[in-house]
């Protein structure tokens, strides 16, 4: 058996909710992220991390200025990491209509994620995806990576942050972040 050529996408909110509610707040090292998760098979093309940066109003309040420094800060470490490529959406502001709650939303970001992993797929550049991911809007963009030949190991939360079922089942092998995986990835 020869090498898979790998590629690793990461739902980074999806991330942060599974080290936020399983494991105390872990901070995750994203250097140590993709050798975690892949195996001693695995030639690893890129890591895909997908987020959205703070939102920031017009005018902007200073905690808004704040958590964008911050979050252009941690952005800048990340782009650093050898094949390791950023892909931000941004955050679209909501209000409940009834309540007027206001809420902030992702867009782009899962539909990034899909066009990568459809698009890697269909050139034939990957033979295996890593997908750290929990929600049903990627099972299309699995279908078709599967139906390109490649397999799609998924990596998602436990009991507290489980995967849609639809998704856990179309995956061709799936792994529950557990402790020693995660303290293999934490920030030190």
């Amino acid at each position: 058996m020869g090498s898979d050529r790998t590629a690793v996408f990461v739902d980074a909110a999806y991330l942060e909710q599974v080290a936020l509610k399983e494991f105390g707040g872990a901070r995750i090292a994203y250097r140590k992220l993709a050798p975690t998760l892949c195996t001693a098979k695995d030639d690893l093309l890129r890591t895909y991390y997908y987020n959205c940066p703070p939102f920031v109003g017009d005018p902007p309040t200073s905690d808004q200025l704040e958590r964008k420094r911050k979050a252009d800060a941690f952005y800048d470490k990340l782009r650093a990491i050898p094949r390791f490529e950023l892909r931000l959406g941004r955050l679209a502001v909501r209000r409940c209509e009834k309540c007027s709650y206001v809420y902030y939303q992702q867009k782009r970001a899962d539909v990034m994620l899909s066009v990568d992993l459809v698009n890697l797929s269909a050139r034939n550049q990957i033979t295996k995806a890593i997908l750290v991911a929990g929600d049903s809007d990627f099972l299309p963009a699995v279908r078709v990576a599967k139906d390109c030949g490649v397999v799609v190991h998924l990596y998602h939360g436990g009991k507290m942050n489980p995967p849609h079922d639809d998704l856990r089942e179309a995956c061709d092998e799936r792994s529950v972040f557990t402790k020693a995986l995660m303290d293999a990835m934490r920030w030190s």
